[in-house]
Formats: structure tokens, sequence, C-alpha cells
């Protein structure tokens, strides 16, 4: 079990760098763009395309490292008033429902990628951008998502198991700001 969530944490933790990798390629569109309009007076015609791509393909990759995390936004009502045992217990019941909900929305994002990939669908921009390249990051991080949901309640597991050594286990806390 815990070489499956050290596994899983990798894979998140790859998800994010190539997120990072994504927002780097995105900037220097937007710079390229901005030389060229600034100083030439013309367009390179994809920026504002295939920044639109790098926002989903970035969102989507850096999902399952943002929850590894804690990064997302998360409602503490109930769990102010939890501790020990019954705070894990709650904790694996919401990450359980992430991994319902993870595997539901990566099959829909796969339909979506697939039907692109059998109809050859291509952007009506200038680039008829084959569309499936960019969609295909949608299910790929929907999938990690729900891998980095099942290794947060495979966490929990190992919390109530007293067997912890080795595992990158993230606390909340009270203060704002994690």
């Amino acid at each position: 079990m815990k070489k499956l969530i050290i596994a899983i944490d990798r894979a998140s933790g790859f998800s994010g760098g190539v997120a990072a990798v994504i927002i780097v390629a995105a900037l220097f569109i937007a710079i390229a763009e901005i030389v060229m309009r600034s100083v030439f007076g013309k367009t390179i015609y994809i920026a504002d395309e295939y920044a639109g791509y790098m926002m989903a393909m970035l969102t989507f990759m850096g999902l399952a490292y943002t929850l590894r995390e804690r990064g997302h936004i998360r409602v503490m009502v109930i769990i102010h008033f939890l501790q020990g045992k019954r705070r894990v217990i709650y904790n694996m019941i919401c990450t359980f429902i992430g991994v319902l909900f993870c595997a539901g929305l990566t099959y829909h994002t796969f339909v979506f990628f697939w039907d692109s990939v059998v109809n050859k669908t291509q952007s009506m921009q200038i680039t008829e951008t084959y569309l499936a390249i960019p969609q295909a990051f949608l299910p790929i991080g929907s999938f990690l998502l729900m891998l980095q949901f099942l290794s947060e309640f495979l966490k929990g597991l190992a919390m109530l198991k007293n067997d912890t050594e080795g595992l990158n286990i993230l606390e909340e806390t009270d203060e704002l700001g994690r």
C-alpha cells in the first residue's frame, strides 16, 4: 500500500511539473505576441487559441498536485468539530466521494477526447489544430486527480493503522493559508 501511495504522489508531482512547463510555454507565446505587435505591428495568430488550450491543459495537469499539496479550497465547517480518528474517517469519506466523482469526470472527459479522435476534429481557427491533442490532457489530468484522491484515502487508512512511516501526510490547520 505504501508503494502505491508513494507512486501516486510522485505521479502527481510529475503532473505538477508538466503544468509548470505549460505555464512557461504560455508565457513565451504571450511575450512573443506582445513583441510582434509592439515592435513589428503584426501578430503570430496562434496566441489566443493556444493560450486557451494551455490554460485547460495546465489546469487539469495541476489538479492532482494541488490536491497533494492541500491547495484546493475546502469548506472546513464540520471538520473543526472532529478530532482524532473521527476526523480521519470524515476525510476518508470525503476523499472516497472524490474518487467516485473523478471516475465519472475521467469517463466523460475521455468520451469527449475520443470523439475528437474518431471524428478527427480540428479547430476552426487558422491553425486547424487537431483538437484531440489538447483534449488528451483532460482525461489524463482527471485520472491523476482520481488517483490522488485514492492516495489520500489510503493515507487515511495508514493513519488509522498508525503506519505512516515514509509517507508524506499533510495535515489541515485551523489557520488561514493552510
